[in-house]
């Protein structure tokens, strides 16, 4: 079976973690902490937004793609990925799927992070399905997909990790980025629109746009941390039980003295 639809403008390269957003902005919000440690252990990553963020109250498509490019060098991604899948509009087609799946093949990476299953915006839920789904049929031969004129080879990420958003949901695992996260606000500032500024006046009112949004977060970052004893955390559940090859190294001791 071939699908076939429009396709993105994509240079295939393999990366280690690929992040999923169905927005502009939704992985910074909520991983972008992780990514900067993946990348400060020598990893690639890149991102991929479902949409272009065209619905949103504050912004234009215009400033929300210039800033996702500002994101992007900010937080020094491999690549980032513009789909076109139509924000308020997300819909569990056979061709949004398409597009995803592709993306996936191209980027062949060991890790995808997404959205959650359960969420405020019914865009992010969405996402949530369609990426899952996505990560299991781009493995499958014989579906094929093309780019760039050329059949892609199937490739299954290894693991999948959901971020968490509005909701609060209880992490099967937590991330320490101490070390990050005070960075990865930059990325999310990037996005300047969307977000609360002092002085700015006649700006359409938002839930995001409240002052206490980006204190709550780092607030929910601090509660993360608190739980595995370091300054901030991000928290993620997971679709299967983490499989554990190396005792010691998943559980590691204290160093000799």
């Amino acid at each position: 079976m071939t699908i076939r639809t429009s396709e993105p403008d994509i240079t295939p390269q393999k990366v280690y973690a690929l992040a999923f957003g169905a927005h502009p902005d939704d992985v910074e919000l909520s991983c972008g902490a992780t990514l900067l440690k993946i990348m400060a252990e020598g990893q690639q990553v890149s991102v991929c937004d479902l949409t272009r963020g065209e619905m949103g109250t504050a912004g234009t498509p215009d400033t929300r793609r210039d800033e996702a490019d500002r994101a992007t060098a900010v937080m020094g991604y491999h690549s980032r990925t513009t789909l076109d899948l139509g924000d308020s509009k997300l819909f569990y087609t056979e061709e949004n799927l398409a597009e995803i799946i592709r993306v996936i093949r191209a980027f062949r990476p060991d890790v995808v992070f997404c959205n959650p299953s359960d969420e405020r915006h019914p865009d992010h839920s969405k996402a949530s399905k369609l990426v899952t789904d996505a990560c299991y049929y781009a493995g499958l031969k014989q579906l094929e997909t093309t780019l760039n004129g050329s059949l892609q080879e199937p490739h299954r990420p290894q693991h999948l990790l959901y971020y968490i958003q509005f909701k609060h949901i209880d992490p099967d695992i937590i991330v320490d980025v101490s070390a990050t996260f005070k960075a990865s606000r930059n990325g999310v500032l990037a996005f300047a629109s969307q977000f609360h500024r002092e002085g700015a006046t006649g700006e359409p009112e938002t839930m995001i746009k409240r002052p206490e949004f980006l204190t709550g977060l780092e607030a929910r970052a601090r509660y993360f941390g608190e739980q595995i004893g370091v300054t901030y955390g991000e928290g993620f559940t997971l679709p299967s039980t983490i499989a554990i090859s190396s005792f010691s190294s998943a559980f590691p001791g204290k160093a000799k003295l």
